[in-house]
């Protein structure tokens, strides 16, 4: 049956870069004579039947916006079959052949299995600020949470200086991912990252405070990956403090405000290219499928693939910070 109708979804978190996907997705459907209908507050939304027609003008202005215009919200209900065949009896409703999903690893899980389920045409759109996603060199959002990282640690480190304070500052991890810390602690100058998936044991710390911040330079920042393979900033902070009453140690927990803020330059591009790919792949026939990029051209991932796989992290990086550190 040929799709004459498409649906689409923002998924999971929030991340800067959601509402230029919608802008793209919307404008470049409509321009190749599809009709969309957005679907508000996710997959709950679709369940609730919280469905509207999409025209260019709604997707005017966005472009510059953090966040997303659909709203997004999680839903234990799609997790379960009954709650999947709800979603899908109101998507046939509304008229809906296709849907494109704009979400992080969770939500390409979702839509997988939403997608075998149904036999419904899928696309997914990667867009988390952790990374994580297998199959695809960067996702939209990242860029965003890479430059406010910088923007906050070139703040607190006038502050380090002043008193000559350690402070551990702690960045949204993903699931298990040290993208954000590894490359935040690279592009902001600091002293150290943990990330899980580097093993950061007590004498490593006790290394890095003799080597690092006691005989350098008197004040330091350390990037912490929010895992639990981590235990987070807090855990490291309290043990530098037993270890080492003397230190003035500090913590800094950014989290949310890594989520937020209008999407860079960047993020922008990449969410317009991966839009209008949506729609092309959706043109090809394919189905059930991420838009990735890979050395900057667009790449059809199959959702197999992106859920099987871990996205590796380049250990390099880890050497290129400690020898620019000391």
């Amino acid at each position: 049956m040929a799709v004459k109708c498409i649906g689409l979804i923002t998924s999971g978190s929030d991340a800067p870069g959601m509402n230029p996907a919608v802008r793209a997705v919307t404008r470049a459907a409509i321009y190749n004579g599809f009709t969309v209908k957005a679907v508000y507050r996710g997959f709950k939304g679709l369940i609730n039947g919280d469905i509207v027609e999409f025209k260019t003008q709604n997707v005017s202005n966005i472009i510059q916006q953090g966040g997303t215009i659909l709203r997004t919200s999680p839903s234990k209900d799609f997790t379960t079959p009954e709650g999947r065949q709800m979603a899908y009896e109101n998507m046939k409703a509304a008229g809906i052949d296709a849907l494109i999903v704009i979400g992080g690893d969770g939500t390409m899980t979702g839509t997988r299995i939403f997608a075998r389920e149904f036999d419904v045409p899928c696309i997914g759109i990667p867009c988390t600020i952790d990374n994580d996603i297998y199959g695809t060199d960067t996702t939209i959002g990242y860029d965003t949470a890479l430059n406010t990282i910088i923007d906050a640690v070139d703040k607190i480190r006038d502050t380090a200086t002043s008193h000559q304070r350690l402070f551990f500052v702690e960045v949204r991890g993903g699931s298990a991912a040290g993208f954000l810390a590894l490359n935040g602690g690279i592009a902001s100058g600091c002293e150290e990252c943990i990330i899980p998936e580097i093993e950061a044991k007590e004498d490593q710390i006790g290394t890095y405070i003799q080597n690092g911040f006691k005989k350098a330079k008197g004040s330091s920042i350390v990037l912490v990956a929010e895992t639990e393979e981590t235990g987070g900033a807090l855990q490291y902070a309290e043990r530098v403090k037993r270890d080492y009453p003397e230190l003035d140690v500090r913590v800094s927990i950014l989290r949310h405000l890594l989520r937020g803020g209008q999407p860079s330059a960047h993020d922008r591009i990449i969410a317009s290219r991966m839009g209008v790919a949506s729609i092309d792949a959706i043109l090809d026939g394919q189905r059930n499928i991420m838009i990735g990029l890979k050395n900057d051209q667009i790449v059809y991932v199959p959702f197999a693939k992106v859920i099987r796989n871990v996205k590796p992290i380049d250990h390099s990086l880890m050497e290129i910070l400690h020898n620019l550190s000391i």
